[in-house]
């Protein structure tokens, strides 16, 4: 008796999410987050065209190895502000976490801004969310294709002056301005020009939520700073359920409804397609669509606002609630003392920094009625302007630098290494190791740089 062989069934391994649609709102957090947009990009696109004294005002120089920040002017032997800086960043990110959630993502992160733009111009282009959707669904034809290529061409154009701009944090904007119209661009600007556009292009026009989803590694570790106390959108279930619609002048609670009428409105309205009465999420983005339109709802149904709202998961389970607490304290104080040690630091910046290492070949040599010492004289200029270092020595009778005998010049940036060489008169010479200081001055500004050191006379100089 042969027995048939059972069905055999095919389960796809990937399943591609339906593409995210999501509907305009209006709103007090939209407000919010369209002014954050227009402050973040006024940033980004006017700020290298600023020039402060023939200087732009910000520029990453890395061919001359600068970094020109609101007429500053740091070094690669500023490099450790630059780590203090990136700390002070990472802790402010801590800080709005913990106190209410996913603000960096919402208002301020490039993705969401720039995806904001993008879907602008959808909208321009194809028009509202139903719109939008019937025309994908829809046969190809000369209205599509024309909608199509105008979003096509405004997304392109967009991403391309994007990709420039980031090139002008790097290169002088004004000089690349006038280079790209001829192509007279090099490898290197040519390459970042084009990655960055496309990556704004990529990111923004068509990966959209998936790179809050799958590609961005907050969304992972957001959770180890969340606590019941930390301010997160929340859906009210207790007073949601259940839902189920209804007429506007139906008495809901004789038929056991709770206040959501299940119109999916803030599924409709959110980026990355997710319902937030599903409970907090790794996908959300805090951009609090789903409390504009839920209080649009609210509002026509004549209810309270704050079914979807900012709570935290110890208000919506009715415990003792406090938003400031030690944790807070702890990242703001920590986030206040960096602060005030990049601005200690910042403001006794010396511009020339001088540094003196004994040669050790040669404790001394003796040159008719001197006797010498030897050393290596180290200069950086930190400033923007040119140096020149006159320098001497004190702090002995009749001490004289015999070499340098002329002023360095020193280009903004420059860091040099010259023999330096100091004599003192065999008659007034003291055995031991005799305290002097090497004076290097500017003479344009006449700022004076000194350094302590020691000069040595043995007993018996002949």
């Amino acid at each position: 008796m042969s027995q048939t062989a059972p069905e055999t069934e095919s389960i796809p391994l990937y399943i591609k999410p339906p593409k995210v649609y999501p509907r305009e709102t209006s709103g007090r957090f939209s407000r919010l987050r369209i002014i954050a947009a227009w402050v973040l990009l006024g940033l980004f696109y006017l700020l290298p065209w600023i020039n402060v004294g023939g200087q732009q005002i910000v520029l990453f120089d890395l061919v001359n190895r600068q970094f020109h920040f609101l007429g500053l002017t740091l070094w690669p032997q500023d490099l450790f502000i630059l780590s203090l800086l990136l700390a002070m960043a990472a802790l402010t990110l801590f800080f709005f976490t913990a106190l209410a959630g996913r603000l960096w993502c919402g208002y301020a992160c490039p993705q969401t801004v720039w995806t904001e733009v993008f879907l602008w111009m959808e909208r321009v282009t194809e028009g509202s969310r139903n719109k939008r959707m019937k025309l994908d669904k829809g046969p190809w034809t000369r209205q599509k294709l024309a909608r199509k290529s105008a979003k096509q061409f405004l997304w392109i154009t967009f991403a391309l002056w994007t990709g420039f701009t980031f090139i002008g944090f790097f290169v002088p904007i004004r000089d690349l301005a006038v280079r790209v119209p001829t192509f007279d661009l090099g490898g290197a600007e040519t390459f970042w020009l084009f990655f960055y556009a496309f990556a704004t292009y990529g990111n923004a026009g068509y990966l959209r939520e998936q790179v809050c989803k799958y590609m961005c590694p907050y969304a992972r570790f957001q959770s180890a700073m969340f606590d019941d106390n930390s301010l997160v959108i929340s859906y009210d279930v207790a007073r949601g359920e259940p839902r189920g619609s209804r007429r506007r002048d139906a008495d809901y609670k004789e038929m056991g409804l709770g206040d959501c009428i299940d119109c999916m409105a803030c599924v409709h309205v959110c980026p990355t397609g997710i319902d937030i009465r599903d409970g907090l999420q790794i996908e959300c983005i805090a951009c609090a669509s789903c409390i504009d339109v839920c209080d649009e709802v609210m509002d026509k149904m004549g209810y309270p606002r704050g079914l979807v709202r900012y709570t935290t998961e110890n208000a919506l389970n009715d415990k003792p609630s406090r938003i400031i607490r030690p944790r807070i304290f702890i990242y703001l104080f920590a986030l206040l003392g960096l602060a005030t040690l990049i601005g200690v630091i910042l403001t006794g910046r010396e511009p020339l920094i001088a540094d003196v290492l004994r040669d050790r070949s040669a404790l001394y040599r003796v040159i008719g009625s001197d006797l010498e010492n030897s050393y290596s004289l180290r200069l950086t200029n930190r400033s923007d302007a040119r140096m020149l270092v006159t320098v001497d020595a004190a702090g002995l009778p009749d001490i004289r630098v015999v070499e340098p005998t002329r002023e360095l010049a020193l280009e903004p940036g420059q860091t040099t290494d010259v023999p330096l060489t100091v004599a003192v008169p065999l008659i007034v010479a003291e055995p031991g190791m005799q305290v002097m200081t090497i004076t290097a001055t500017d003479a344009e500004t006449g700022r004076v740089r000194e350094i302590e050191t020691r000069f040595f006379i043995p007993q018996n100089p002949n």
